[in-house]
């Protein structure tokens, strides 16, 4: 189910069995379509569907509140994962919200809808499924050991979440020594400004208006070598391409890490390229985010690690192309 920006939301029908919504912008070429099924099997969900809404980037804001009323009000509506529209539709619908959970409201995202006893609760779950994937690939004392900086293209809600986790002050000497965050347009980058200052981080951030992918060529030849490079933008999923262009030096040792693990991964091919450079895609992300959304809305208690996470895991494995 789809629009485009200028046309009318079209939205479900009423659901007939109890439904999760996954609002995005290509949502029917994601595993989850064949993943939930499997999923819903194995946690004894019973007869529960999954149900994609597209939306193009930066809808009209009255297409956000559509969805979210419709959510709202329809009895057989549990919930739903948003990806990409999680600043949009936080910022179109917070007032729709009759509870906001302290990390969507300090991110200022949404990117679960849950429902509990008639009230609609808004949450934020980046801050903990982006840190269970980043624990996944960086061994422990990563940051402390080699001085690294973390490099995140994309301003949008993803990128608040890793930085805000990354800079957790427990973390002590084991965090990056500087965080630079670059976005096409400035009024991004301005919020992440905003947001970095009310939570009081004491590592470094620096921002950069880089409109082009050169801009952003040229912002990675300042980074440290072994520093994280972050493909938090969309490109290589929600539209073709990669922000950075074929000509782009990584630092030596650096670990790409797109957040993507579908599309033309474009990013990851121009990190494979450079030899010398550590990558990741977004499996795991989609993974732990999911799970988390999935717990969220139907209620249940599901683990980050040990042998039910793992089944769960090899459960998805299965359906990956």
């Amino acid at each position: 189910m789809s629009t485009h920006a200028d046309e009318p939301v079209q939205l479900p029908a009423p659901a007939e069995i109890p439904t999760i919504y996954f609002i995005g912008v290509t949502t029917g070429k994601s595993s989850i379509q064949s993943v939930f099924p499997k999923w819903a099997a194995e946690l004894g969900l019973g007869d529960v569907r999954l149900q994609g809404i597209d939306l193009p980037p930066h809808a009209p804001e009255d297409s956000y509140r559509q969805v979210v009323d419709f959510i709202a009000n329809d009895p057989l509506s549990w919930g739903g994962l948003v990806t990409t529209h999680k600043i949009d539709l936080f910022n179109a619908c917070s007032d729709m919200f009759d509870e906001v959970d302290r990390f969507a409201r300090m991110m200022g995202e949404t990117s679960c809808l849950s429902k509990r006893d008639g009230k609609l609760i808004c949450h934020a779950k980046d801050p903990i499924s982006s840190g269970l994937a980043l624990e996944a690939f960086l061994r422990p004392g990563y940051w402390q050991e080699t001085g690294a900086e973390a490099f995140l293209m994309g301003a949008g809600g993803s990128t608040i979440a890793i930085s805000w986790y990354l800079t957790q002050p427990d973390f002590g000497a084991n965090r990056p020594s500087r965080i630079v965050v670059t976005n096409r347009s400035p009024q991004r980058l301005e919020s992440l400004e905003r947001i970095y200052a009310e939570l009081g981080v004491d590592i470094p951030l620096e921002t950069i208006h880089a409109p082009t992918p050169a801009d952003n060529d040229a912002a990675l030849r300042g980074i440290k070598p072994r520093s994280l490079v972050v493909n938090a933008t969309g490109l290589g999923k929600d539209a073709p391409g990669s922000p950075l262009t074929d000509e782009v030096e990584f630092p030596q040792g650096a670990i790409a890490w797109d957040l993507n693990y579908r599309g033309d991964l474009v990013f990851l091919d121009q990190a494979r390229a450079a030899g010398h450079v550590q990558v990741e895609d977004g499996w795991i992300y989609f993974i732990h985010g999911w799970t988390q959304v999935i717990g969220e809305v139907f209620d249940i208690d599901l683990p980050t690690s040990g042998p039910r996470f793992d089944a769960l895991s090899e459960i998805a494995a299965g359906t990956r192309g």
